[in-house]
């Protein structure tokens, strides 16, 4: 190969050098700044719980175990994890795996003067078990979750204490 055809080359490549390179960074614009590892992006838990992804990037709840008090609270979150997500939901399911046993809880709506989020309007659900303050790390889902006239279904996750 001459030297004036690997100029054109070059030349007709650079555009799609520039292009690829750019499709590889975009995302969802945030940067990867906090960990995620596998190659992917991730997301600030706001209160340290464990953020579970819901739909194709679109929310994510947080789940905040205090293993103390044997409480589990919830927040909706949106793709980014920065704004709370309001729902009409009184409550919601989920299911975990624990001694090798499948326990169901029930996360009610909560209420917060505060912000103003009222039972039927808010983005915190709680609830409270005994099994929660013996249990290590353990599996469970989320049995089915409506956000904004779309219902997401066995939403997975992997708690640890």
């Amino acid at each position: 190969m001459n030297i004036v055809h690997a100029m054109n080359l070059t030349r007709c490549l650079t555009p799609l050098i520039i292009a690829l390179a750019l499709g590889l960074t975009t995302g969802c614009g945030k940067k990867d700044s906090h960990g995620g590892g596998g190659g992917g992006h991730a997301h600030v838990a706001p209160h340290g719980g464990l953020l579970v992804e819901v739909g194709d990037h679109a929310y994510n709840v947080e789940l905040v175990r205090d293993a103390d008090a044997g409480k589990l609270t919830a927040y909706v979150l949106d793709g980014h994890a920065e704004n709370f997500v309001r729902l009409a939901l009184p409550s919601f399911d989920l299911v975990a795996i624990t001694g090798g046993e499948k326990k169901s809880l029930t996360l009610r709506a909560v209420a917060n003067a505060a912000t103003g989020e009222t039972v039927g309007n808010t983005s915190q659900f709680e609830a409270q078990a005994d099994w929660l303050k013996k249990s290590g790390d353990f599996p469970g889902t989320i049995t089915a979750l409506e956000i904004k006239g779309t219902t997401f279904r066995d939403i997975a996750f992997y708690l640890k204490k």
